[in-house]
């Protein structure tokens, strides 16, 4: 079976090189770096990931991101963070495409909190004439302006991250009802990584179980993706790598087919189907 990780942060141990923010918000010392993410891969039978700009730690310089996806082209998937305030953000992101070969581009609201923004609407116009995939961050409070994007963009591969950051608690119902209904926009994907994030206990974060199972459901599983969202020691500090990923291969009952394409089938089509 194939498996890929949809959604790895990483952070360069050079930070001459590429220089953190002021306040990062930081790993424990060596467990971030790109070569760690290949030990833990390795170790897992993980043969490619996604590597998504942390933007806790670089905000919007996505050298580290840019350089790793260009020196590990079979391996890394370079996802990319820009201003949609910046007019030079559309540019930059066709530039990161052109001579990186980054496949994806993480979308946030904008400076005033909008989502259906101008500078988001021509980011993603430009994410679709690069034929790339959108990852959309974002709360269910955005559920309105999300549809609005996926109605104007049909055509777009667009990944909910973490399923709007599906938590155990009293807002679990309604977060995942605005989950849900999402799920009727045919380009729109699921990124799974909300079970161990949104867990109350460790693993195997039994009371995140159902709520995977009904966005598996409701998306179909070619719309559903795994992520480890490491390193785990910063993002999911009471589940491991391979706790993670164990979640997905044995505690979940889903049906062969459906794990075969949450855990690589769907991202292989998504993001590493390229020459």
């Amino acid at each position: 079976m194939t498996i890929i990780d949809t959604h790895a942060h990483i952070y360069s141990p050079d930070e001459k090189k590429y220089p953190p923010i002021e306040k990062p918000y930081r790993p424990p010392a060596g467990k971030g770096s790109l070569e760690r993410l290949r030990q833990e891969s390795a170790a897992n039978g993980v043969e490619a990931v996604c590597a998504i700009q942390t933007s806790t730690f670089y905000a919007f310089d996505n050298r580290y991101i840019c350089d790793s996806a260009k020196a590990n082209p079979k391996w890394v998937a370079g996802v990319c963070t820009l201003n949609p305030d910046d007019p030079k953000s559309p540019a930059l992101l066709a530039q990161f495409v052109r001579e990186y070969g980054l496949r994806g581009m993480r979308s946030i609201p904008a400076r005033n909190g909008a989502l259906n923004h101008d500078g988001v609407r021509t980011l993603w116009k430009t994410a679709l004439d690069r034929n790339i995939v959108v990852n959309a961050l974002t709360g269910r409070e955005k559920e309105a302006e999300l549809t609005a994007l996926l109605n104007t963009f049909p055509k777009l591969n667009v990944v909910l991250d973490h399923c709007m950051n599906l938590k155990a608690g009293p807002d679990l119902g309604a977060t995942l009802a605005a989950v849900l209904r999402l799920s009727r926009h045919k380009n729109l994907h699921a990124k799974l990584t909300f079970v161990p994030t949104g867990s109350e206990s460790g693993y195997p974060c039994r009371d995140m179980h159902e709520s995977c199972m009904k966005v598996v459901e409701a998306f179909g599983a070619d719309r559903c993706v795994w992520g480890s969202d490491f390193p785990a020691e910063r993002w999911t500090p009471k589940v491991s790598y391979a706790e993670h990923l164990r979640i997905f291969t044995h505690d979940l009952p889903l049906r062969e087919a459906a794990r075969t394409a949450i855990l690589g089938g769907t991202a292989k089509r998504l993001w590493f189907n390229r020459e």
